[in-house]
Order: C-alpha cells, then structure tokens, then sequence
C-alpha cells in the first residue's frame, strides 16, 4: 500500500505541475517548436559562466559570481550557463558529506541570480567520467538505465530540479558537456578520461571507459525523464557540440569519413532525443556556416536550436573582431532562438575569458548591443 500511495503522490504533484500556468517558470518549448517565455517566443543571448557556482564549491567563502552576474545585469545580458556541480569526484565529497551545505552554497548563487533577474541554465554532469567514478563504475555504465550512474544521475536531477523548479531564475536543464564529441572515436583509447587519483578518479582506465553515442543518448533520455518527473516546462537541452564531421561514420564503421548532410541532420536529432526538446550545438571557428542549415533542421524538427557555446579567442584585433562579428551577425540574422557566450569571468581560460574590465570587454558589449536589437525589432 506505502508503494502504491507514493506512486499515486508522485502522479498527483506531476499532474499538478502541469496543470500550473507556465509564467514564470523559465523557457518552454510550444507545440509548434517556439522557445517561449512566459507566453511568448523568446530570442536572446547570453554567457556561459562556468564556475559561478565551482569557485564558491572550491573556496566556500567566495561569493564573487554576485558581482558577475550584477556586471551582466548591467549590460543586460539575460542569462547564463553554468556547471552545476564538481569537476572532479573530488569536488563532490561535499555533496556526500554534507549535502545541506552543498545546497546552501548552490542555493547562494541562484538567489544572487534572481536578485539581479539572470536567468540560469545549469549543467548537472559536465564531465563525462564524474558520475561514474562517483557511482564506482566504468563511463561505458551511462549507457545502461539499470547501473549504479544511472542511479547517481536519478537522485542528484531529483534533487535539483525538485529544489529549484519554483525559482524564477531557472530557464532551463541541461545534461551535460560536449558528451558527443567524445562518442565512437576511432582513436578511443587516446582519449579516454584521465587519470588523477587524488582528485577522486580510478587509478587506470580501460576499454569500458569509452563510450558510443547510443550510450550518451541513453544517458540523455534518461535525463530528460527524470527531469520531467519534476518540472513538466522548461525546456531540456543535452548539451552537446556540433556533431563531428565524421560522426554518423564514427557510429557505423568507425572511421573519420565526412558524412552527408543528411547523415549530418540524422545524427543531430538522433543525439538529441525526446523528451529532450531542443538541439543543442556549440560554435567556434569554421562553424558559422553550419548554423542555417541546423537552423533548418531545427524548424523541421520543432525542437528550437540552442548554440550553448560561441566565441573566438585572443585578444583585440582587426581578424579576431572580424570573426566574432561574423559569428554573432548569423546567430542574430538566422534568428537562433538562444545562445550563449563562451566564457564569462573564467580565470581559467585567459584566451577565451570575457569580462567587462579586461581585454575582450568588447565581446559583452557587442552581445548587449545584439540582445538590444533583438528586443527592438520584437517591439515593432
């Protein structure tokens, strides 16, 4: 009877929450594949900041991500991508020590987040080995729903999406990072995780620690699942990169051919999958031209394209400024529906980190003239 009145529960909180107005609750995908807020469709552009939440995790008193994301209100950029957890399994013993304090930490950044009115899209497993190691198993254990990381991946979506699902802040879930391009590489053993035992992963890797993209997409439907046990509108992105050229070969022969774009478009939609619900891509150099044709794929499939990540690195100068003027120009005239930055504030990436003092300002003022434009033109 006890299993039977928890399930009837869990069918009345989900039904529930269905039934409750989605103003307010972040990004949904409509019927019709719109990205919509409250009501309405919605274009913007904004940032990945990548440790808002991993540099008060690593230094528990460092509450700086409040500057950074009142830096953002005042250049009004709407919204920003971060990882939400550890990097390492390490960096997780707080989580399993104390799980109260972790969430008070995590708890600090998205109020700060709601007191400037930034939204967040937080990625829950960002590292392809973390969950894994954590749960005691190889990464080839993504791929099966019944495993110890499948189990981890369960509980810790839970207790995200169910703790923060009434915040204002929260825009959207996100899997994780780039799992794609790590899929059916011919090259596997060359790129399996790393090995850094004092910072909590297995002492050697092996064959298991390689995985193909029907793991991953495993993973990601799995995801998607669980976070609609809980949150039944804001829209669930898996947090990939383009498809690799090759990748539709990768998966059936294991070579580096160049697929068609219809193998291209096949294995865009099948590393997305429902109930995921829209298509996530990342944008560097060389890719400003694969963004209409995805756009069109996106329309076709009414799940609306998410560039999660775009930039160009170095310093000012007459081709770098070039380059991400071209890059920003596609993503404002094709109409992609969101966007964001790579990377805010990250002392982590020199090359690459964007803030509103440093050498690439420029790159936070040239997005905040482009989401002043969008604004406009859904004016007239």
């Amino acid at each position: 009877m006890k299993a039977i009145s928890a399930v009837l529960v869990l069918a009345m909180n989900v039904a529930a929450l269905a039934a409750a107005p989605a103003e307010g609750l972040g990004l949904s995908v409509r019927a019709d594949g719109a990205l919509v807020k409250d009501g309405k469709p919605y274009r913007g552009i904004g940032v990945n900041f990548f440790d808002a939440f991993y540099r008060t995790l690593l230094k528990p008193g460092d509450t700086s991500y409040e500057a950074g994301f009142k830096v953002l209100a005042d250049h009004q950029i709407p919204f920003a991508r971060f990882m939400c957890s550890g990097f390492w399994p390490g960096h997780m013993k707080l989580y399993r020590e104390d799980k109260a304090r972790y969430f008070e930490l995590l708890d600090g950044v998205v109020r700060s987040a709601e007191k400037q009115g930034i939204g967040l899209i937080p990625s829950l497993f960002w590292f392809r080995s973390t969950a894994p190691d954590l749960a005691g198993e190889p990464c080839d254990q993504w791929g099966n729903p019944q495993s110890k990381t499948h189990d981890f991946l369960r509980t810790y979506t839970r207790e995200v999406v169910a703790r923060y699902k009434a915040s204002p802040a929260i825009w959207g879930w996100e899997f994780g990072n780039e799992y794609n391009l790590d899929a059916d590489l011919p090259n596997a053993a060359a790129h399996r995780p790393p090995v850094q035992p004092k910072l909590g992963t297995p002492a050697s890797r092996s064959a298991r620690d390689e995985v193909s993209h029907d793991m991953v997409r495993t993973a990601f439907a799995e995801f998607a699942k669980e976070v609609r046990r809980h949150d039944p509108h804001r829209f669930i992105t898996s947090g990939n990169a383009f498809p690799r050229p090759s990748a539709w070969h990768q998966r059936t022969e294991k070579s580096w051919k160049t697929d068609t774009p219809e193998q291209y478009a096949e294995m865009l939609l099948a590393d997305n999958p429902d109930p995921v619900n829209v298509l996530s891509v990342h944008a560097y150099k060389g890719d400003v031209g694969r963004i209409r044709p995805t756009m069109e794929i996106a329309a076709r499939a009414k799940k609306p394209l998410f560039i999660g990540e775009f930039g160009v690195p170095g310093g000012p100068s007459p081709q770098t400024e070039k380059e991400f003027a071209e890059m920003l120009a596609t993503i404002e005239r094709e109409g992609v529906p969101l966007a964001a930055l790579w990377v805010f504030d990250y002392g982590g990436q020199d090359e690459l980190s964007v803030t509103a003092t440093n050498g690439r300002a420029w790159q936070l003022k040239a997005v905040a003239g482009a989401n002043a434009r969008i604004r406009a033109a859904e004016i007239q």
